[in-house]
């Protein structure tokens, strides 16, 4: 029986087998306020990797990066009501500018610094760059103007899991105006296939890409669309989002241009983030019991080299192989970068090393003792395929030149391991042949997937009265998909003609 690295399983208790991830592979800790994480060296090196990739994707379609603070006036969320009411309950507010004393040894907001006007700690920047578009557009030759920025924003969560949803995160939010709708909504589709593209060719996270209903709409948007994620234990995860905000953030700004025919219309905008939640998304997708497994083009390591010293004389040759090896192996090149390989040479003995990367989810791990040298080979772990079918560790020794020119096609195999097996989970658990939702989720299967229905869109009290019924049974509505088969028949809700498909389930 295979004897796993975690004190618990996702079967047993899956909210604690995530939480044992995250400590066991070493990527965040609390940081003494509530819904705030340290991130540790390897989350924060995934999270480099995240934004190396999708930063040259974001720039490839003209899209420059910018800053704006993280202080922004109440007043500018006034302008645009909608957007206020949406984000009022989670906002952070700044009052006052110094601390003084009290005499009992306490430090407390000084009355005489009271800030003319409170200042929200950012949620999101649509007001703020709104503001700067303002100054920025005047002519239909500014169009189309598209800006992004890599930053952290402030939510004050209520319930709060780490990457999941933390009252602090790191975040790129996109901004762009254009000269009309037709313009903005191809910025809007354009960013959503970005992160679709993204979620599955990067993370290797199988994702449905589709426009969100009109209860779960960005506040100010028009529409909003969404990339979803189905979690090992059937739940859903929101992982970016793209939104046509229309005119009403430009009309609140005042971003109007002037157009070739010398009259002045408002611009359209758009926006489209993702944030660290990736992280959580990575973690309940590829973990298992051992730990995480993380997808290669997103590993700070890709390989690691461990080296079986015993402090004695083989140590030396040993490690001259190592360094031989590391310095044969990056020199390769995978997914269009440099392979990153580690030399792990730490005081630790061989086997805490190798189970501390298995935890971490190095992609593959190499342990080389002083046999290895002499026979001119190296021990390779994969961690996508840890153990044999008998449960013992399954470690293969390989001639080291012979894996040195399969290097890279084995960290392509890996990666496109990770998505299949993941593909094949999210297929085989979106069911469309569901007549009672109560009685589904109400099952004895706790990792229950998504059910797909055919819908007739409803608006006004007709969809008040569905998500109603919905948040009874803890279900939510994810996205429309737009890859979705016509539709052939009636609104499971409504009896009505339907118009398209829609995704239900639980969710993160």
């Amino acid at each position: 029986m295979t004897k796993h690295a975690l004190s618990v399983t996702r079967q047993a208790d899956f909210a604690a087998w995530y939480q044992d991830v995250i400590a066991e592979a070493d990527l965040a800790e609390e940081s003494g306020v509530r819904g705030c994480m340290v991130i540790k060296p390897w989350g924060y090196g995934i999270w480099e990797r995240i934004q190396t990739v999708m930063d040259a994707a974001i720039k490839d379609a003209g899209v420059q990066n910018a800053y704006f603070p993280l202080f922004i006036p109440l007043g500018f969320f006034e302008k645009e009501a909608d957007h206020v009411d949406g984000f009022a309950k989670e906002m952070a507010v700044v009052t006052h500018h110094r601390l003084i004393a009290d005499g009992r040894g306490k430090l407390v907001p000084d009355p005489e610094a009271k800030l003319e006007e409170p200042l929200i700690v950012r949620p999101t920047s649509e007001t703020v760059i709104g503001s700067a578009m303002s100054r920025w557009v005047q002519s239909w030759r500014d169009l189309p103007l598209k800006v992004n920025q890599w930053a952290n924003v402030v939510r004050w969560e209520m319930r709060t899991r780490m990457f999941l949803r933390t009252s602090e995160f790191l975040w790129q939010e996109g901004h762009t105006a254009h000269a009309d709708k037709d313009d903005a909504m191809a910025e809007t589709l354009r960013a959503l296939e970005m992160y679709r593209a993204f979620a599955e060719d990067v993370l290797a996270m199988p994702v449905i890409a589709g426009e969100k209903p009109e209860h779960e709409r960005f506040p100010g948007a028009v529409a909003t669309y969404s990339i979803e994620a189905m979690m090992q234990d059937g739940k859903a995860l929101q992982a970016g989002t793209s939104h046509y905000l229309g005119t009403g953030f430009a009309e609140a700004a005042g971003i109007r241009y002037q157009d070739r025919e010398g009259g002045h219309s408002l611009c359209h905008t758009t926006s489209w983030g993702t944030s660290t939640r990736m992280i959580g998304g990575v973690i309940m997708t590829h973990g298992d019991d051992d730990g995480l497994r993380c997808p290669p083009r997103i590993a700070p390591h890709q390989i690691v080299i461990v080296p079986m010293l015993r402090d004695n004389e083989e140590d030396a040759a040993i490690l001259d192989y190592c360094r031989a090896l590391e310095t044969e192996l990056k020199a390769l090149d995978a997914f269009r970068e440099p392979v990153r390989v580690l030399l792990d040479a730490g005081a630790n003995k061989a086997s805490t090393k190798r189970w501390g990367w298995v935890k971490k989810g190095a992609p593959i791990i190499l342990e080389i003792g002083p046999r290895d040298v002499a026979g001119g080979n190296v021990a390779v772990i994969r961690r996508d395929r840890l153990y044999k079918a008998d449960g013992k560790l399954d470690t293969a020794f390989v001639v080291k030149g012979d894996f040195v020119a399969g290097a890279v096609a084995m960290l392509a195999d890996i990666q496109t391991n990770l998505h299949a097996e993941a593909k094949a989970r999210l297929d085989g658990n979106i069911r469309r042949d569901v007549t009672d939702l109560a009685a589904h989720f109400s099952g004895d299967d706790k990792f229950v997937g998504w059910v797909e229905v055919q819908w007739s869109r409803p608006t006004g009290a007709v969809l008040g009265g569905i998500v109603e019924q919905l948040k009874a049974l803890k279900l939510t509505m994810r996205n429309t998909p737009l890859d979705a088969t016509p539709t052939d028949g009636a609104c499971f809700f409504t009896g009505e003609p339907a118009v398209e498909r829609v995704l239900i389930g639980r969710t993160y």
